[in-house]
């Protein structure tokens, strides 16, 4: 049957949205969502569903309110499941209540998932807590963008000066120079300390701590423009001793993740937890081979083979969904001994029941190349599970060395350039501090997408961060030399080389 929900996005973490509200959203037919609604929550979307956006920013309205009813009325009636994901709570200062009137009126069934509202998601993350035993013990959340067709303010501007509550205006920064001067004339004290928190919870979040007399003038200096929430009360005194995020070391820094999306996830998580905004910019997708005959007959005879090396993660995957197509397993590898060239393809290794014999200090091929010859590798035969194209140093160094060696493709990395425009427009803004590589592939395909040109006139403000120096050797062949490289070549070390460099960089502009 079809059905209207209504889900609270939250105020912008995604990780704020409730599991009901992403339940539903998995599931919907059809998505229509708004601009301060999060787009990393329409991955979750059914691959087939209908998605809609029908958000505004700027007073731009992609569809006006009576459509945007329309809209959900005609996809209820024709059958679907309608998502309506809208930012925060969808019945606080949101209009949701109109749209569920109207769904009422056509007798289409509807349910409201509540969001966390930024009312009180964006003040905590500032470290303004909205009620204190000493400052407050209520609170008010008020419009600061009013019906237009009123004829007169609905607020009783006497009684929210009067009271001790912590206020919490509601899209007020066009109108804080009246909403200031209103709370003032009713007797509210000018030193009143008031902020504005502007994109609360995202890595965007700025604070402006000031007074109610001075905020207005503050704001207009500092540029803070939609989407602010004004707190005013005494409770705005503890921002500076319990502000936790604005503290986060990337707090606001864009970082461009070129990683395939299968593989982004733990670059991006570890990133996040440091404050930084990432663009997802997969240069890259891992499939598999179109024949998978050769691997099959590889896995069958593993116990011919005295060596396996692995040279990615990707390599231990792919491998191992043939070999449990077989209805093989770890036993398959009983007798062979198993190198990875790093210790994530160990990890990966490890979690199917794989202990690597070797892996090298240094996690490229030549490493691994030199650990092989000092285990006597001549004479052996050898399986390089690996990418269709790929270096071939390793399979050269050990024939040279005497072994018999295998190259075996499973899998293959395909181009890709999605969001190419998207990304060019965050160059463009400034948006971008930082464009981490991954591996040669990542540096080519980004390349192929990005124009050189566009990266040079920006490198000013752009450091390029490389995994290793396969990589980094890559990016010179592109005209541009590497910014930060990581002594051990793997993901946490490039993210921690990419978190020194900006903690560097801020202590250098503190000392200044």
């Amino acid at each position: 049957m079809s059905k209207v929900y209504l889900l609270g996005a939250g105020p912008g973490d995604p990780e704020l949205i409730t599991l009901k509200a992403k339940r539903l959203l998995e599931s919907a037919d059809t998505v229509v969502y708004d601009y301060l609604a999060n787009p990393r929550f329409l991955a979750w979307c059914r691959p087939d569903a209908e998605i809609y956006y029908v958000g505004k920013k700027g007073g731009d309205h992609t569809l006006p309110q009576d459509k945007i009813n329309d809209l959900l009325v005609e996809r209820a009636k024709a059958g679907k499941i309608v998502a309506r994901l809208k930012g925060g709570d969808p019945y606080v200062f949101g209009r949701g209540a109109e749209e569920v009137e109207e769904l009422l009126e056509h007798g289409i069934a509807f349910e409201v998932v509540p969001g966390v509202t930024s009312a009180v998601a964006a003040p905590a993350y500032a470290g303004i807590p909205l009620t204190h035993r000493r400052f407050a013990s209520s609170v008010s959340f008020i419009t600061g963008h009013e019906d237009p067709t009123k004829t007169e303010s609905a607020h009783d501007w006497e009684a929210l000066a009067r009271g001790t509550s912590t206020l919490v205006f509601f899209m007020g920064v066009k109108n804080l120079p009246e909403i200031s001067a209103n709370l003032i004339k009713a007797g509210r004290p000018g030193n009143t300390p008031a902020a504005l928190v502007r994109w609360g919870t995202t890595c965007r979040q700025r604070s402006l701590i000031s007074t109610l007399a001075d905020i207005a003038e503050q704001a207009q200096k500092q540029r803070f423009s939609p989407p602010s929430l004004l707190v005013v009360g005494e409770v705005v005194s503890l921002h500076d001793k319990l502000n936790w995020f604005e503290k986060r070391p990337l707090l606001g820094k864009g970082v461009v993740v070129t990683r395939s999306r299968e593989q982004a996830s733990d670059v991006v998580a570890s990133l996040e937890n440091l404050g930084a905004c990432c663009h997802e910019f997969p240069t890259i997708a891992v499939a598999p081979m179109e024949n998978k005959k050769p691997i099959q007959e590889a896995a069958m005879r593993l116990g011919e083979y005295d060596w396996v090396v692995f040279t990615s993660v990707n390599g231990v995957r792919t491998f191992w969904e043939v070999l449990e197509d077989r209805g093989m397993d770890a036993r398959a590898f009983a007798g062979t001994q198993v190198a990875a060239i790093g210790p994530a393809t160990a990890e990966g290794l490890a979690r199917r029941g794989i202990r690597a014999d070797f892996v090298p200090e240094k996690y490229v091929a030549e490493d691994i190349a030199q650990g092989l010859l000092d285990r006597d590798v001549a004479g052996k035969r050898v399986l390089i599970p690996r990418a269709k194209e790929a270096r071939e140093v390793l399979p050269e160094e050990l024939l040279r060395a005497g072994a018999q060696v295998e190259v075996l493709p499973v899998y293959r990395t395909l181009p890709v350039a999605k969001g190419a425009e998207e990304l060019a427009t965050a160059l463009e803004n400034g948006e971008i501090h930082y464009i981490t590589f991954t591996s040669s592939s990542t540096v080519t395909n980004f390349f192929a997408a990005i124009s050189r040109e566009l990266i040079q006139t920006h490198r000013a403000r752009l450091q390029l961060v490389c995994i290793g120096p396969v990589t980094e050797k890559t990016l010179q062949s592109h005209g541009f030399q590497g910014d930060i490289q990581p002594e051990n070549y793997t993901i946490p070390d490039m993210v921690r080389a990419l978190l020194d460099h900006a903690t560097q960089g801020k202590q250098r502009r503190a000392e200044t």
